[in-house]
């Protein structure tokens, strides 16, 4: 059974007076913009003070990591993931990705079963019946814990913050589809250039 731990606060914070925000007339050039106030800063220390009083609160008394819960949910939400999918939808590093699994299977949460051959060879992932049950009750306090700090924020606000992540997040992959893009286009050219420059018989 895990450890009871309090549960998160449903009250409102006490409101304290906002500085003035740095972005309001921000210009193309973001002219006297501080590295503190990068979005890239604001969303990094929101993503670790997330999972430093969120995640942990929840994973914690269960004895997993916030990296093994990641890898759990994911699995159990899509049922079936090979290693790369598993890999891309949390954002996860594969060598970390390649540990925790390691370590979920030796606890027989997770099993692991190869499929294809050659290329096209893929490390299936899913749950074992433990690990659907071990799921299954973190889930119900995930989603108790998530909703509290949700409620933390009016109707309104949450709307309007799915909304915003939502546009950065479409912003973020256009910039990365124009880049792969401008990466193929140059391909060829550094081929050609390092062709050229290669010694004879190379």
């Amino acid at each position: 059974m895990p450890r009871r731990r309090p549960t998160l606060s449903t009250e409102p914070p006490e409101l304290t007076p906002a500085p003035a925000c740095p972005w309001a007339d921000l210009d193309e050039h973001g002219s006297g913009l501080s590295v503190d106030n990068f979005i890239s800063s604001w969303m990094n220390q929101l993503s670790h003070a997330l999972r430093r009083t969120l995640t942990l609160s929840y994973a914690e008394p269960f004895g997993v990591s916030v990296a093994e819960w990641r890898m759990l949910a994911f699995i159990a939400h899509e049922g079936q993931l090979s290693f790369s999918q598993l890999a891309q939808l949390s954002s996860t590093d594969k060598a970390l990705v390649s540990r925790t699994l390691k370590l979920l299977e030796q606890r027989g949460l997770v099993q692991l079963q190869a499929s294809g051959r050659g290329r096209a060879r893929k490390l299936m992932c899913r749950l074992s019946p433990a690990g659907l049950d071990l799921h299954d009750q973190m889930i119900r306090v995930a989603r108790e814990r998530q909703a509290a700090m949700l409620r933390v924020l009016s109707t309104t606000e949450r709307q309007g913050l799915y909304q915003t992540l939502n546009k950065l997040k479409a912003e973020c992959a256009r910039q990365d589809r124009l880049h792969d893009a401008a990466h193929q286009d140059s391909a060829p050219l550094r081929d050609k250039v390092a062709r050229s420059s290669a010694p004879d018989g190379l």
